[in-house]
């Protein structure tokens, strides 16, 4: 897989790309990420990236001439990537988002900056992500944020993929169970004996509860959407009527 991202500050990404399982990745010829400066695309002597909006109104926005060009130099050669603007009123990111994104075989993400961009760029953007209801600086981390989320799924980048099934939200939704690592007391804590028993079924059905706990404490709606689309096992429906009986405390 191939991104190529599209910023002001090109120097964000720095230690992003070189550090942990994402550095590795890169290193190892798994994954290739570009990123590129934004003023590298102007004309003008001063490179000037942004102007005030017509209409007046605070702020600056992000003028579509380098946007544009730069797009249509990276689309130039190769595959047309999937285009991808960082705003904060897009679609919000997740799980599903990031295993769509992970399948494309090549991205370019746009970093929105200031008041936004020129309403004309959206002619080229395929998708606008939001990753939460809140406003940052730039676009920048929101791209990290979507960037180490999708990788991290490409074939090759982590070193066990028995991991991915394991990770909340892969699961249908669900979130992940509780996990423990020696010693198996510590300050008066004990690890749970069914972890200690080596009984894969028990272990097996522990974290199924475990998991479903969770997701029922935390975010009950993920377990009423999986009733109605059906999508929950006869095991995983017995286990919720125990817990219903138990007076419907998933704590």
């Amino acid at each position: 897989m191939r991104i190529d991202v599209l910023t002001v500050l090109p120097g964000l990404f720095d230690c992003f790309l070189r550090e942990g399982v994402i550095g590795r990745a890169i290193s190892r010829g798994k994954v290739d990420v570009r990123v590129h400066n934004l003023r590298d695309f102007t004309t003008d002597k001063h490179r000037v990236v942004d102007d005030v909006p017509y209409g007046g109104g605070p702020g600056m926005v992000l003028k579509p001439e380098p946007i544009f060009k730069a797009y249509e130099e990276l689309s130039s050669k190769g595959e047309k990537p999937y285009v991808i603007l960082t705003e904060p009123w897009g679609e919000k990111f997740s799980q599903e988002m990031a295993l769509e994104l992970s399948r494309k075989p090549r991205l370019l993400i746009i970093c929105g900056r200031y008041e936004g961009v020129d309403e004309r760029v959206k002619e080229i953007v395929d998708k606008e992500v939001s990753i939460g209801d809140y406003v940052l600086t730039g676009g920048e981390l929101p791209a990290i944020v979507i960037m180490d989320a999708v990788l991290r799924l490409v074939p090759g980048v982590l070193g066990n993929r028995e991991s991915l099934s394991a990770d909340s939200f892969s699961d249908r939704g669900l979130l992940g169970y509780p996990n423990y690592t020696r010693p198996s007391e510590f300050r008066g804590m004990k690890v749970p004996e069914v972890l200690l028993s080596g009984h894969h079924k028990r272990i097996e059905r522990w974290r199924k509860e475990q998991s479903l706990r969770r997701t029922l404490k935390m975010r009950p709606e993920i377990i009423e959407k999986l009733k109605r689309e059906g999508k929950l096992t006869e095991e995983e429906l017995e286990i919720l009527k125990e817990i219903e009986k138990e007076g419907g405390n998933p704590a």
